[in-house]
């Protein structure tokens, strides 16, 4: 199945939120559960679902390491979701994830030559943070 120029951004983003945050051994904390995983270890969750925005899903501050226990079962049947609004209110402040609460619902059209241009931003930074860690 070939995959669309949407879903590519999303996979790009994803490991971008990852990479980016990793230190220089290529570790990162999860945002819930504060456990240490290496990048490769854990997802990039997205605090408002991709699915639930097309405002958000493509935008850097929505996503972050997870822990695959934290994005997956945690988010919807834990307290995953509570840890990952605390964090991101410490980080970013409760009026800006409040104000990304609000807008959720927006619609944020995206064309082809978004995704493109998105998609390239994506795997340039990527290749720098690759680079930085050492790897091909």
């Amino acid at each position: 199945m070939k995959k669309t120029l949407r879903s590519k951004c999303l996979d790009a983003i994803q490991l971008l939120a990852r990479i980016s945050a990793a230190d220089d051994d290529g570790f990162v904390r999860c945002v819930s559960c504060d456990q240490k995983y290496h990048y490769k270890e854990v997802h990039g969750g997205h605090f408002i679902p991709k699915g639930h925005s097309s405002f958000w899903a493509l935008e850097e501050c929505n996503v972050h390491p997870q822990c695959p226990g934290c994005n997956n079962f945690g988010m919807k049947y834990g307290t995953a979701g509570q840890s990952y609004t605390l964090w991101m209110e410490n980080y970013y402040g409760k009026d800006f994830v409040q104000d990304m609460l609000d807008q959720k619902k927006q619609l944020k059209k995206y064309y082809k030559k978004d995704y493109e241009d998105m998609l390239a931003d994506f795997k340039e930074r990527i290749k720098f943070h690759k680079d930085r860690l050492g790897e091909k």
